[in-house]
């Protein structure tokens, strides 16, 4: 299964960097988890969040965030409203589903007696 993720959401904020101390230049993205393979596409309720000061070219892990950042994170995170969950089949799904289909009905129309000659 192949994991990938997709932008929700992006805030610019207005926090001081943890790093270079900036004003300017952090960006909080959310992320939210989608999952592909060869039968189907799925969206997760999986959300990450990430964020990156542009200023300093580094990526501020939460261990990093200072108690403002938090807050701010804690209130767009409620702010950002994933995608519902859904599934939704390929077109080699839904002819392995045709074919099993097709072969069970053959089975109970066989072992009915409908194929006798």
């Amino acid at each position: 299964m192949d994991a990938k993720f997709f932008t929700l959401k992006e805030v610019n904020l207005n926090n001081n960097c943890p790093e270079c101390y900036s004003r300017e230049g952090l960006q909080l993205t959310f992320f939210q988890k989608f999952i592909e393979n060869q039968f189907f596409k799925a969206i997760t309720t999986q959300t990450i969040e990430k964020l990156y000061c542009y200023t300093c070219k580094t990526e501020i892990f939460s261990i990093r965030w200072t108690n403002d950042i938090d807050q701010v994170v804690a209130y767009q995170k409620r702010a950002a409203t994933p995608k519902t969950n859904s599934i939704k089949l390929k077109k080699l799904s839904w002819i392995l589903i045709t074919s099993i289909a097709v072969v069970l009905a053959g089975i109970i129309l066989y072992t009915a007696g409908l194929f006798d000659t």
